[in-house]
């Protein structure tokens, strides 16, 4: 069944503190960027390189998201993608997808999601660097077998991966 991306879960942007407050900025909060994920480039993300304070986060349009949330970058790069398995935030370069887990389950949004960097870039839009705006994205129709077949799916892609060579 075709889905477009807002029915299949809450898309949730980013935000960045002022960065000439410095109580805005320690240890308290992951706060992921696209640098971050073009150096570790893992399915899942537990950490980033600069945290966020509460008071920054609270003075900011930063927002949580929880865990299995499947995490795209939206700009500069266009689709690097990853799985949050703690709870963080975003800069404003993502697009953050707290999927409805009746309808999708995370780890097949993940997969699907790389098999569509290339055409999500060809619907963003920029002059200095694209960028993939939220309602482009959320429109953005994606083609969603039932749930058994999204298990298998996973199942099958996690099994090559763990057994390749």
């Amino acid at each position: 069944m075709k889905y477009k991306i807002n029915d299949i879960g809450q898309i949730v942007c980013g935000g960045t503190p002022s960065t000439s407050v410095k109580e805005y900025w320690d240890n308290e909060i992951v706060w992921l960027t696209p640098k971050d994920l073009s150096i570790n480039k893992s399915k899942y993300t537990t950490q980033s390189s600069v945290m966020i304070s509460q008071k920054g986060y609270q003075n900011s349009s930063a927002k949580l998201v929880p865990i299995n949330t499947v995490l795209m970058s939206s700009r500069a790069p266009i689709g690097y993608l990853t799985i949050a398995k703690t709870e963080l935030c975003t800069n404003q370069g993502f697009k953050a997808i707290i999927c409805n887990e009746k309808i999708i389950n995370h780890e097949f949004l993940y997969y699907l999601l790389q098999t569509k960097v290339e055409d999500l870039k060809t619907i963003s839009t920029g002059s200095t660097f694209l960028e993939l705006s939220t309602n482009t994205f959320k429109n953005y129709k994606i083609e969603v077998p039932d749930l058994q077949e999204q298990q298998h799916i996973v199942n099958s892609i996690n099994y090559e991966v763990k057994y390749a060579c």
